[in-house]
Order: structure tokens, then C-alpha cells, then sequence
């Protein structure tokens, strides 16, 4: 037979036809699998330049992670800070408006209630409407508050102004833990949640710090000025550094299926209303959330009530927040304890180490009090011991809480907040409804509270709830 080659433009030169033909359809598809590819690719890249912040790479570095961590961290804070960065203040605001101390505890409180209430809110209203959009609203509240308190002539406009600033601040929060969730997975996510946890810890000590020398030589307006500038600053980088909706965004080919279904969904207060009523039908979750929230309300109740206790020690503005770093640092070591204790030990036994360490240091504080010591150190040093102990409760107490009903992680959550805060807000008014001429009077309601939450523990040995927690 007479072979009949030809001449094709593919690499190997010359081959019989047969063969040439077959080459050349392997090389059409390798060139169209390397176009697909490309293509894909270029459609990620869009994606992502639509969802992320203009000024970062579409393949995010290192130095734009951490950026975008430090956004998180900021936007957290922010609600923590505007809390505490006026405390030192709050010490002389009943001589400065002619109120009673009991009235001036309101300011705290008020905060308190609606920085808790509105995070049964935005939560929803985010995963409707968009991460950005409402933190941007939560912010420009902040912002309103802050302007409104740094103008306040009377106490009862101060108070007015620190619900608004709670009920604004209440977002980052929020959405910040949220954002956590949507942005990172594995052992990042777990990195950032203890950089959050080490934030947190710090924040009430350094801005009571700041907040007591701005009092100082600047005047008490002088922190809702910095807050306002912060709320600005933080919009700024809400706008240009965070994505505009939870999650992944979808394919601009997603199916209309998608859509439909989205659309069928009941409405989204239905959906929380039905999450909401089914853990409070759960007995273990609310030992769980007790425990959680008297543990809170023995922390704000010294927040509230420490600049009094202070005060009446001969400790002005400018050294309030130095005393106050006792607790909050104290946890900060706490929360390592755990970190190393729980694997070992189990939850149940570290929440029972720390229910006996905070028990232990408040019954020093009141020992040392009823004995006379009345100086500072002898008020400050044994909190410490508290502090120790709310960072061996607060971790497992609110593992606990979120694990009773996996599939309702987040309702969890957000009704956990709300009763810390609820609680916490009861103990900040509470204060003020007694004197503090020394540290007797605090340490006996910070007790009060504690022992409550340890009651709340025992029912759940009693109840034998150890098989919700994780093992140990």
C-alpha cells in the first residue's frame, strides 16, 4: 500500500496521517482545557475584586491578611472601649451634674442594655441585608451618640446619648464575630479568635488608663470626642477593607432555583423567633447561659463600682485604670489555663476550678476589707485571683452554652450575649444604690452574683449534663 504522509503544524514533524490527526486533536484539547482554566481563573479574580477592598492584592498577601485582622480586632473593640473609656469620668459626674451616684450608674447601665439588645438584631439584619451595610449603620449611630454625649449639659441627655452609642456599637460585635466566621476556617480561624480573646482582655485596662488622663487634662468630653473620631476612622475601614455580604459570594450563574427558594424562606424574624423560643425551652442551655451571665455581672458590677471604691482610697481619674487592669489581665492568664487544662481535665473540672477561684479571691477582698485594710493594693491584688478564675469559667461556660444545640449555634450566642449583658446591666445599677466608702460593700454583690452561677453549676452536675460537653 502507498503510505501517504503529510506535512501538519504540530509538533513531531512528519507522521502518518492517522496518527497526525490524532496528535493534532490532543493538542486542540490540551490548548482548550488551558483556555478553560484560564478562563476559571480570570472569573475568580473578578469575584474577588468585587467582594474584597480595592486596595488588596486579588491574591491576598500576608501583610493584607493581617490588615483585614486588624480591621476585625478594631471593629470588636470599638463596643468594649466605649464602655469602659469613660469610668474614670464617672467618678466625679454626680458632683459635675448635682445627681446622685445611683442616677450617674444609669449611664452605664443604659449602655449596657442596648449594646446587649441590639445584638439579637444586627445579626439577622446582616445575613439579610449585608455584613458592610449595617455595621456602617451601627457605626454612624456610635458616631451620633459619642457627638450627642460630648455635648451633653445634663445628666439626663448623657445618659440619652450612651444608649444610642451602646445601641451603635452593638455592631462590630456582631459582625465582626460574624465576619470571622465567613472569612477564615481551620487553624487560622482559631488564631484570630485568640487574638480577638487577648483584645478583649486588654482593652478595659488600657482604655480606663487613657481615659483617666484625657479626664485629667483634657476635661470628661474629651473621650466621646476620641470615640467619634474612632466611629469615623472605623467606617472609613469598614468601607474600603470589608466584604459587603456574609460568606462566599455566589456565581453570577447561580441557578434561579436559588433564588426561589431564598424568596419561599420564611421571613427572618420568624426564623429567630422560632430559634430563640426553642433554646429557652432547653433547661441546660439556660444553666449554661446563668452561669455565663452571673460570671458577667460580677465583672461589670467591678467596673461599675471600682472608680468609687477607688476614689474612696484617694485614687483620682488618672490612677483608676491601673487598678482596674487586675482583673482583665488576670483572665487573660486564665484563658491560657484553659487552653492547657481542658484537654487534660475536662470542661466540668476546669469550670470548677474557676468557680472556686473566684469564690476564693471575693471572699479575700471582703476579709481584707472587714479587717480594715483599706488601700488600694488590698482591693486590687486578690481580684486578681478572680480574674484567674473568670478565665478558667468563661471559656468553657460559653462552649458549653453554644453546644447544647450545635445546629443553633449562632441564636445561642446572641441570646447569651444578651443575658450577660442584661445581667451585667443589673449589676452596674446596683452599685449605685449603695455606698462605697470602701471595698466591703462590692466585693459582698460581686459574691452575690458568683455564688448564683455556681448554683447554676451544680444543678447542671446535678442534671448530669457532662455527656454536652466536649471530652476532656
Amino acid at each position: 500500500m502507498l503510505h501517504v504522509r503529510l506535512a501538519l503544524a504540530v509538533p513531531g514533524c512528519w507522521l502518518p496521517s492517522g496518527l497526525a490527526g490524532l496528535r493534532v486533536l490532543r493538542f486542540v484539547r490540551a490548548r482548550l482545557q488551558s483556555a478553560i482554566t484560564a478562563g476559571r481563573r480570570l472569573r475568580q479574580r473578578a469575584l474577588r475584586h468585587f467582594f474584597l477592598p480595592s486596595f488588596l492584592p486579588l491574591l491576598p498577601s500576608p501583610a493584607s491578611r493581617s490588615l483585614l485582622v486588624a480591621n476585625l480586632l478594631a471593629q470588636l473593640a470599638f463596643g468594649l472601649l466605649a464602655m469602659t473609656l469613660c469610668l474614670p469620668s464617672m467618678q466625679e459626674w454626680g458632683a459635675l451634674f448635682g445627681q446622685a451616684q445611683g442616677r450617674v450608674q444609669l449611664s452605664f447601665s443604659g449602655y449596657v442594655i442596648a449594646y446587649g439588645g441590639l445584638q439579637l438584631v444586627y445579626g439577622p439584619l446582616s445575613d439579610r441585608f449585608g455584613r458592610r451595610r449595617v455595621l456602617l449603620v451601627g457605626l454612624a449611630l456610635a458616631f451620633a451618640g459619642s457627638v450627642l454625649a460630648a455635648l451633653s449639659t445634663t445628666l439626663d441627655a448623657l445618659i440619652a446619648a450612651r444608649v444610642l452609642q451602646g445601641a451603635g456599637a452593638a455592631a462590630g460585635m456582631v459582625i465582626g464575630r460574624a465576619l470571622v466566621q465567613d472569612l477564615f476556617e481551620g487553624p487560622e480561624r482559631t488564631r484570630v479568635m485568640a487574638w480577638i480573646g487577648m483584645a478583649m482582655g486588654l482593652i478595659p485596662p488600657a482604655s480606663a488608663i487613657v481615659g483617666g488622663l484625657m479626664h485629667v487634662r483634657l476635661g470628661w468630653q474629651a473621650g466621646f470626642v476620641l470615640l467619634a473620631v474612632l466611629a469615623l476612622l472605623l467606617m472609613l475601614a469598614a468601607w474600603r477593607g470589608l466584604p459587603a455580604r456574609a460568606g462566599v459570594a455566589a456565581a453570577p450563574s447561580a441557578p434561579a432555583a436559588a433564588a426561589t427558594a431564598q424568596a419561599a424562606a420564611p421571613p427572618w424574624w420568624r426564623s429567630m423567633q422560632s430559634s430563640y423560643a426553642q433554646l429557652l425551652r432547653q433547661p441546660t442551655f439556660l444553666l449554661y447561659a446563668l452561669v455565663l451571665s452571673m460570671t458577667t455581672a460580677a465583672f461589670y458590677t467591678f467596673l461599675g463600682g471600682a472608680p468609687l471604691v477607688l476614689g474612696s482610697y484617694g485614687i483620682g481619674p488618672e490612677g483608676v485604670g491601673w487598678y482596674i487592669g487586675c482583673i482583665p489581665l488576670a483572665y487573660i492568664g486564665g484563658n491560657y489555663a484553659t487552653s492547657r487544662l481542658v484537654r487534660r481535665t475536662g470542661e466540668f473540672r476546669v469550670m470548677l476550678a474557676g468557680q472556686v477561684l473566684a469564690i476564693g479571691g471575693l471572699l479575700l477582698t471582703a476579709a481584707l476589707a472587714a479587717a480594715g485594710w483599706h488601700t488600694a493594693l488590698a482591693f486590687a491584688l486578690p481580684l486578681a485571683v478572680l480574674g484567674v478564675g473568670h478565665g478558667l469559667l468563661m471559656p468553657t461556660a460559653l462552649a458549653g452554652t453554644i453546644g447544647v444545640l450545635p445546629a443553633l449555634a449562632g441564636a445561642a450566642a446572641a441570646v447569651a450575649g444578651l443575658l450577660q449583658q442584661l445581667m451585667g446591666a443589673t449589676g452596674g445599677w446596683l452599685v449605685g444604690l449603695v455606698p462605697h466608702h470602701g471595698a466591703l460593700n462590692l466585693a459582698l454583690m460581686m459574691l452575690g452574683f458568683t455564688l448564683l452561677g455556681a448554683l447554676a453549676q451544680w444543678g447542671l452536675s446535678r442534671s448530669g449534663v457532662r455527656s454536652c460537653l466536649l471530652p476532656g
